[in-house]
This record gives C-alpha cells, structure tokens and sequence, in this order.
C-alpha cells in the first residue's frame, strides 16, 4: 500500500476496526457478572442495591440505539459491554477466538454508503443474530420483555 493508511473514523486513535470472536462462554459470564451502568428502576431493587452490584462486579452494561449505515437512530437498542478488573484478564487469556482487521471492508462500506449504494453496503454488513438469553438473565442486564 502507497502513501499512508486511509483514516477509517474521523478522529485520531481511530484508523483500525478490528473483528473479535469469542467464546459463547465468555459472552454468558461477562453478561452473568455484568450491572448496568446506571440506575433502573425495576431491574434493581433500590438505588442501593444498584450501587452494591456495581461496586462488586467488574463488567458494565448500557444499551445505545442501533444504527443505521447513514447514522439513523433504529428501533433496537444494542448492548455495549465494558469490562474492568479480572474481566479482562479473562477476556484477553480465555475468550478471544480471532482477531481479524476488518478495517478494509469497513472503508469499502463506508464508501458505498458514500455514493448511495446502501443495498450493496448492507450485503456486505455482518450477520447479526439475537443472543438468547433466560429470562432471569434478561431482567439482570436490563432487557425489555
């Protein structure tokens, strides 16, 4: 490749996407052990309920809405996972299956939304599946029934 790489984001620290496989395994114990990260009333008993999780677990869980290729808000919301503490000792020794730089079709996506071809961007978009996840776990992690 000439020249310097092609910026993927628009700030710098932000030239890379990297695809992450993990284990299921990994995926259920980070979400066994994981507290939102704010407050909700109904998934928690009480505010200080809520704080006692947070202050001993080591994995943080929001929900931000999904978007579109052009940055619409989508009527799903996805879940963002933080992982601190022995989380991540975990993650980095036990989890991690593949690491794959998906940064050149990611620009290719990028384009193609680019020049409005959003049909051919979202045929080479990642099949997404939903995690099933029991009932008790849901109401955990703050899932809406």
């Amino acid at each position: 490749m000439d020249g310097p790489p092609q910026r993927l984001a628009g700030k710098d620290g932000q030239e890379r996407a990297l695809a992450i496989e993990i284990t299921r395994a990994g995926l259920r114990w980070a979400l066994e052990h994981a507290c939102l990260s704010h407050y909700e009333p109904g998934t928690y008993a009480d505010d200080a309920a809520w704080r006692h999780r947070m202050d001993t677990i080591c994995v943080r869980i929001q929900w931000d809405p999904e978007r579109g290729p052009r940055h619409e808000a989508l009527g799903h919301r996805s879940i963002q996972i933080g992982l601190t503490g022995h989380a991540v000792a975990r993650y980095v020794d036990d989890w991690i299956v593949s690491i794959r730089d998906a940064t050149p079709l990611m620009i290719q996506i990028r384009d193609l939304v680019a020049a409005g071809q959003l049909g051919e961007a979202r045929h080479l978009l990642p099949v997404e599946r939903p995690y099933p996840v029991d009932p008790e776990l849901a109401a955990t992690i703050g899932i809406a029934s």
